[in-house]
C-alpha cells in the first residue's frame, strides 16, 4: 500500500469517557459490558472512569495490523513469550484495565496466571507495550498510558504518532526519548534482535 492512498480517517471515531465512579463495576459487571458491546473497545481507568473507543479507521487498521504481525513474526522465532492483538485487555496492578495495540510478555509471567486468569483480562502488564495513535487520539492521554504502563511494570514502551512521524520510547527509570522520522525502532533488550523499520507504517 502507498503512501499517497494512506493519507485520511474518519473524524467522527473519537473515543470518549464516562465519569462511573459511583457504579463501583464489579469484575462480572465490566465483563457482561464488554460481552454486550463486542464491536467497542472499552477500557476502565484505576480512577473509575469508562473509555470507549469504536473501531479504527482503515488506516489506523492496517498500520496496526502490519506492526502486530511484525511482532508475532519474531516472536514466533523466539520463543521466549506471547504477543497479544490490540483486543487483548490487560489489568493492571493499580486496577486499570487497558488494551495495547500490540504487546508482549515473558512467558515465565503468562505461565505464572491460572488458567482462569489467562482466559479473562489477565491481572498482568505486559513486558512490551505499542500505542499507535489515530487522528482522533489525544496525544497527551496516551502519553499518560505509556506512563502508567511503565509504573506498573512494563519495561519497553513505544508510543508511535504518524501523523507528526515521531516516535516515543518509554523505558523505566530514563527520560523519554522523542525520535523524529526514525528509520528504526529496536526492541533491546526486552525484544532482544527485533527491529521495526519504522518507515513501512507511515
Amino acid at each position: 500500500m502507498s503512501q499517497q492512498t494512506i493519507t485520511t480517517e474518519p473524524q467522527n471515531l473519537s473515543p470518549f469517557t464516562l465519569n462511573i465512579k459511583s457504579l463501583r463495576l464489579t469484575e462480572k459487571q465490566f465483563e457482561k459490558l464488554c460481552r454486550d458491546n463486542r464491536d467497542l473497545r472499552i477500557e476502565l481507568t484505576a480512577e473509575g472512569e469508562l473509555i470507549v473507543m469504536p473501531p479504527t479507521g482503515s488506516v489506523t487498521g492496517w498500520r496496526n495490523s502490519k506492526i502486530n504481525y511484525l511482532v508475532m513474526q519474531w516472536t514466533e522465532k523466539d520463543g521466549t513469550g506471547l504477543c497479544f492483538n490490540s483486543s487483548t485487555l490487560f489489568t493492571l496492578p493499580n486496577g486499570a484495565k487497558r488494551l495495547p495495540d500490540v504487546s508482549w510478555l515473558r512467558r515465565e509471567r503468562w505461565e505464572a496466571l491460572t488458567r482462569k486468569e489467562q482466559e479473562g483480562f489477565s491481572p498482568v502488564c505486559p513486558d512490551f507495550v505499542i500505542e499507535l495513535r489515530s487522528q482522533t487520539d489525544s496525544l497527551s492521554k496516551l502519553k499518560m498510558k505509556m506512563e502508567e504502563y511503565l509504573a506498573n511494570g512494563a519495561l519497553l514502551g513505544w508510543l508511535i504518532d504518524p501523523q507528526h512521524r515521531r516516535v516515543y520510547v518509554y523505558r523505566p527509570g530514563s527520560p523519554v526519548e522523542c525520535l523524529d522520522n526514525p528509520e528504526i525502532l529496536s526492541g533491546d533488550p526486552v525484544l532482544p534482535g527485533f527491529v521495526l523499520r519504522v518507515p513501512e507504517i507511515w
